[in-house]
C-alpha cells in the first residue's frame, strides 16, 4: 500500500510511503499524543522513555529507506524492532501503574503490534533474499 505523504494538509507527490514507513510514523503521532497525555497527568520519567523508544521505531525505518546497503537496511529495520520491544515495556509498566487504560493500552498494543509484525517479515524476507542469492 502507498500514499502520499501530507505535510500540514498540502500533499507532497514526490515522496511516496511505503506500510511500514506509513504505520510507523503513525504509531509515532499516537505516541506523542499518549506523552501529552502523561505530562498532563504528571507522569513525566516513563513518559519521556517511551517518547524516546516509541518515535525511534519511525525514525529507524524512515532511516532504513535511504540505506547503503542490504546490510544496513535490515540493521536499522532490527534497531527498530530492538525499539518496538522497549516501547511494548513502557506500555506494560503504564498499564499495571493505571496511568493508561485497558482500552488505551489494547488500542496501542494493538498498532505496535501491526508494526512488529510488518518488521519482522521485511527483515526475514531481506534476509532470505540476501541468502538465495550467495
Amino acid at each position: 500500500m502507498e500514499r502520499e505523504l501530507e505535510t500540514d494538509g498540502m500533499a507532497d507527490n514526490a515522496f511516496k510511503e511505503n506500510t511500514i514507513v506509513v504505520k510507523s510514523e503513525d504509531f509515532a503521532v499516537r505516541i506523542i499524543r499518549l506523552v501529552r497525555y502523561l505530562n498532563g497527568n504528571g507522569e513525566t520519567v516513563m513518559a519521556k522513555q517511551i517518547l524516546r523508544s516509541g518515535t525511534s521505531i519511525g525514525a529507524n525505518v524512515a532511516e532504513s529507506q535511504n540505506a547503503q546497503s542490504a546490510a544496513d537496511f535490515i540493521s536499522k529495520l532490527s534497531i527498530s524492532l530492538k525499539e518496538a520491544g522497549e516501547t511494548a515495556y513502557w506500555l506494560r509498566l503504564l498499564r499495571r501503574t493505571e496511568y493508561i487504560s485497558k482500552d488505551q493500552y489494547t488500542s496501542l498494543v494493538t498498532d505496535l503490534d501491526v508494526v512488529i509484525r510488518l518488521l519482522v517479515s521485511i527483515i526475514k524476507s531481506k534476509k532470505s533474499h540476501i541468502n538465495s542469492q550467495s
